[in-house]
């Protein structure tokens, strides 16, 4: 299996693992009586089905693209101690010129 499939594969488990665990905290807290919303209805599944589904495809997201952000290659920090000349030679180049253009 190619690397990034298994990363964001990865991703996406570690995303639905932290969307369980931030909806057993919102239900658990009560934040904004979503125990109550929930509890109180006949479909009150469904809504926890598609904050956990929801959820997740947003931690996934985050997960992927951090994990492919770190993967960037690292710049060497610039020579703080030493004074580098960057000035550069200017050298003359002759070029024919051409007769009879128009502009």
């Amino acid at each position: 299996m190619p690397t990034m499939i298994r990363v964001y594969i990865r991703s996406g488990l570690i995303g639905l693992l932290l969307a369980c665990c931030f909806v057993a905290a919102l239900l658990a807290l009560d934040i904004a009586h979503l125990r109550h919303l929930v509890s109180s209805s006949s479909i009150g599944w469904l809504a926890v089905v598609m904050m956990v589904m929801f959820n997740t495809i947003v931690f996934a997201g985050v997960q992927f693209a951090i994990t492919i952000m770190g993967q960037a290659e690292k710049q060497p920090p610039p020579d703080r101690g030493k004074r580098v000349s960057r000035i550069r030679q200017l050298a003359a180049v002759k070029a024919p010129a051409v007769e009879g253009r128009k502009r």
